[in-house]
């Protein structure tokens, strides 16, 4: 073959390589265009939650309900990111699969993530939808069961983990005229709550629905103490991908949920009516 022919046809492959490495970069920009939205799909609002997630964060394990606190609170800031409850799609995982880092396939999980620094290192925290109160509970049999006030506490035998907020709400807000029992853990409390060793014990609300509903034997919540002077709750965060571009806009959309009191309505609805955790006076 003459060599002018080889070369024309080098040339001409040359060309259309580079035509093709030319469209293979407009496809390219094109996605990575879509994809700068932050949604994980353009139009839709993906959220995360538990499997299976629970009272009273959602109702029945029915997120698409928004019955429940968490349920309630998702939908909220949906509409405050301009979505319609119908452009919103639920999808589950565990609770460390949602704070492992990597790539998420919601744009952002609510499941009562405290907002940690440790956490952060490998997920994104909108600003707190929800911080928590600590919680008195007992069990049906206890003398304490029929208490209603922080008064009628007072008589009583209570407990809490050691070095804990719980422990500062006992000896705090509650005062009972017999010093606060000290356990190593949670799971010390409620045993000895079981055993009659005391007639209460105080974990923060969370824990409170998870041993009342799962763990003791006719477990009941007597209610949500006051804040002790000086001392805070944990906070619990929306979860979004690391450096996700939703992060700030979805935090506004917190902020303006707390600010106009939705957030409160809330949570005074689903965790702490008289069927779930009165606050006690």
């Amino acid at each position: 073959m003459p060599r002018r022919t080889i070369r024309t046809r080098a040339l001409a492959l040359a060309v259309v390589t580079a035509g093709i490495v030319a469209l293979s970069g407009c496809a390219g920009a094109s996605s990575d265009s879509a994809s700068e939205s932050g949604y994980v799909t353009d139009g839709k609002l993906t959220i995360g939650t538990a499997e299976p997630a629970y009272y009273p964060w959602v109702i029945d394990d029915k997120p698409e309900s928004g019955e429940g606190f968490e349920s309630a609170v998702a939908y909220a800031v949906a509409g405050q990111l301009g979505f319609a409850d119908s452009d919103v799609v639920w999808v589950r995982s565990t609770f460390d699969e949602a704070i492992a880092p990597g790539p998420k396939d919601f744009d952002f999980n609510l499941q009562q993530f405290s907002i940690t620094d440790e956490r952060k290192q490998a997920v994104d925290f909108s600003s707190p939808y929800y911080e928590t109160t600590q919680t008195v509970i007992t069990i049906a049999s206890s003398p304490a069961a029929g208490a209603t006030s922080i008064a009628d506490l007072k008589k009583f035998s209570i407990g809490a983990q050691t070095g804990t907020t719980s422990l500062t709400a006992v000896e705090d807000v509650i005062k009972p005229d017999s010093q606060a029992q000290v356990f190593n853990s949670n799971d010390d409390a409620k045993l000895a709550l079981q055993n009659g060793t005391v007639d209460a014990i105080v974990v923060d609300l969370p824990t409170a629905f998870y041993l009342t509903g799962a763990e003791l034997d006719g477990g009941k919540i007597i209610g949500q103490l006051p804040q002790a002077e000086g001392t805070t709750g944990d906070q619990f965060g929306l979860v979004l991908a690391k450096d996700s571009p939703l992060t700030a806009s979805v935090s506004e959309a917190v902020d303006a949920l707390r600010e106009d009191g939705t957030l409160d309505e809330l949570a005074t609805k689903w965790l702490g009516s008289e069927d779930t955790a009165p606050v006690l006076k």
